[in-house]
């Protein structure tokens, strides 16, 4: 006897602090709760990126260096593919918007190229980064749409990362 085959669409969950705090890689992959603002999440969780960028190395500049700085980039792009998989999987959204960890590693990698740099060089790479995650020129916007779970999450916010990187570079040639 054949039954009749149903589909159920599983609809995202709401990201809330209570979710957050489940579990671990929820906390790391909404960005210690940058990712929960409710209006542009990734912008947020960008801005948590800069904010504590600048903090970590004015405070701890012993440790905070750019080979230790290098070293946490990419242990938290590692960490990232953990957490944004988990995360994503139990929101029921691969790429749900509250996910931010991705923003944070990639715009920790553009600070650490730029830096030493003044606030407006700073500013200036915080709004090409934006513009490159959100507008995901090619071939950001192909990894966005084939690269699934966790390292997809990743990967082309760190393309995005790239894009501002070459900006600069462009600039600093002419």
């Amino acid at each position: 006897m054949n039954t009749p085959k149903t589909t159920h669409s599983i609809l995202p969950i709401k990201a809330t602090a209570r979710f957050m705090l489940a579990h671990p890689a929820h906390l790391i992959a909404q960005g210690f709760g940058s990712g929960l603002s409710p209006i542009m999440p990734g912008t947020s969780g960008t801005l948590y990126a800069w904010l504590s960028f600048a903090v970590l190395s004015l405070r701890w500049p012993e440790l905070f260096t750019p080979i230790n700085w290098a070293i946490i980039v990419v242990l938290g792009f590692v960490l990232g593919v953990w957490a944004c998989a988990i995360t994503g999987r139990n929101l029921a959204a691969p790429d749900h918007g509250s996910m931010v960890w991705d923003e944070i590693i990639a715009f920790w990698l553009v600070l650490l190229f730029i830096t030493p740099a003044d606030f407006t060089t700073q500013l200036w790479a915080f709004v090409w980064f934006r513009f490159f995650d959100m507008v995901k020129p090619p071939p950001i916007r192909y990894f966005d749409q084939h690269l699934k779970g966790g390292f997809g999450v990743m990967w082309d916010d760190i393309m995005a990362a790239f894009y501002t990187l070459l900006v600069f570079a462009l600039w600093r040639a002419m």
